[in-house]
């Protein structure tokens, strides 16, 4: 399991958040579970789209790991 830092802020309707380590996964909700849910989707959505433009110019990937210490 992966884990991922959400940014999220209270609005007039719910909440907004964006992914610290993906930016380009954003989303809201009416609930903080709701945003979770939504949140969960944006980041596997964001991280096929970067994945498919890697192999449509034809990158190469390179998996690390970074200590969390």
């Amino acid at each position: 399991m992966v884990k991922f830092t959400i940014i999220y802020n209270a609005e007039e309707r719910g909440y907004s958040g964006k992914c610290l380590e993906i930016p380009e996964a954003i989303s809201e909700g009416e609930t903080l579970e709701e945003l979770k849910a939504n949140m969960i989707d944006a980041i596997i959505l964001s991280i096929k789209s970067i994945v498919r433009e890697a192999q449509e110019n034809h990158s190469r990937l390179m998996i690390i790991e970074v200590p969390t210490t």
